[in-house]
């Protein structure tokens, strides 16, 4: 086995959702990521844990999707709530065999679905928001996620494994630096009311005044790297065009570019699968909304890879997404959506707190 596979178990259980003797953990992916299921499975029994596995099946999903009736599609499977209510921890992992594997699928039967599983969505979000519930999700390198990345397989582990500093003999010692500098960072921004992000092709404005700062520096995603909040929900106006594609369940919308009025959603664009986009932007009330605005810190990850776990960790991009608020930041939208998209800043562009320049071409400037 990859020593990077044992290292990054150790790591997830340990430090990111510091599992603790007597809890339960659901360990949770696809058939292709058992070599760091079995290793988070073994560290896990070794704290004294009591983890379980579930192994994900995407043929199944999308077998449902095409042919499942509206009451099975809107059906909670009842251990679906007691894992919600119930476990203590979850580690997810990312890595399939097929990354387009629904894209044969009726968008607006994928929206009917998510819209289903919201009172068990906010139901998770709610308890990651308190940490009664520790969760964590990651990257498992498959040949799939590799090609969408236009990598080899090689090239694709090197990449994954050092946006997580997990090639190094020591990757907490890194993360707790990330989180000392954004830490810092969270306490400046959290006095700041008016954001103003200015770039070719976007003008955007925002109010975040009592609204909290996070720092992401590997608890809930691995790797990670950004700061994030959740703007008041009627502030935002403007305009902004997304440097990279948006990808969401599988699909992936091309030269995103969005209008807001009130926090609202008022006009999409996109130059391929906007029918797409625009379904899942009306898949509810809260969906046209704005839920989180985020600036990307890991300067590690200087490529586009269609996978938005890396994508939006981006050093010098921000992102935002439409959807639901994470509740911790005191955002108060609610969707069965959250979708971030992510804008390079790494040219031409600045972000300005209150009248005063605090971000300009990819850096912090305080």
């Amino acid at each position: 086995m990859d020593i990077r596979v044992k290292r990054l178990a150790s790591l997830l259980v340990h430090y990111s959702v510091e599992l603790k003797k007597g809890e339960l953990i659901r360990i949770q992916g696809e058939a292709v990521a058992l070599p760091i299921i079995k290793a988070v499975y073994e560290e896990a029994l070794k704290v004294g844990a009591f983890p379980y596995v579930q192994i994900r099946v995407p043929g199944c999903e999308e077998l449902m999707l095409k042919h499942g009736s509206d009451e099975q599609l809107s059906f909670i499977n009842p251990m679906t709530r007691l894992e919600a209510e119930k476990m203590d921890a979850f580690i997810s992992f990312w890595g399939t065999e097929n990354t387009k594997y629904l894209s044969g699928v009726n968008p607006q039967r994928q929206a009917f679905q998510r819209k289903a599983m919201r009172p068990v969505i906010q139901k998770l979000f709610a308890r990651m928001g308190n940490r009664s519930l520790k969760w964590c999700g990651t990257q498992f390198p498959t040949l799939a996620d590799a090609q969408d990345a236009e990598m080899s397989l090689t090239d694709y582990e090197d990449f994954v494994y050092g946006a997580g500093h997990v090639d190094t003999s020591d990757p907490v010692k890194h993360w707790l630096t990330v989180k000392k500098e954004q830490e810092r960072l969270v306490k400046i921004l959290d006095r700041i009311d008016q954001l103003h992000v200015r770039s070719d092709d976007t003008d955007l404005k925002m109010r975040v005044k009592g609204r909290r700062w996070i720092s992401c520096h590997g608890t809930e995603n691995f790797p990670d790297g950004e700061i994030f909040t959740g703007p008041i929900e009627n502030s935002v106006e403007g305009h902004i065009r997304f440097s990279y594609p948006a990808v969401y369940a599988g699909r992936e919308v091309n030269d995103v570019r969005l209008s807001l009025k009130r926090g609202k959603v008022v006009k999409e664009e996109a130059s391929k699968n906007l029918h797409y986009l625009t379904s899942m932007l009306d898949m509810d009330k809260g969906a046209r909304f704005v839920g989180e605005f985020a600036i990307g810190t890991n300067y590690e990850i200087q490529r586009f890879s269609r996978n938005t776990l890396f994508d939006e960790k981006i050093g010098g991009t921000c992102h935002m997404a439409v959807g639901a608020s994470i509740p911790e930041s005191g955002g108060k939208n609610k969707s069965s959506l959250h979708w971030d998209m992510v804008c390079d800043l790494r040219k031409g562009s600045e972000i300005v707190a209150d009248g005063k320049t605090i971000y300009r071409n990819g850096k912090f400037t305080i």
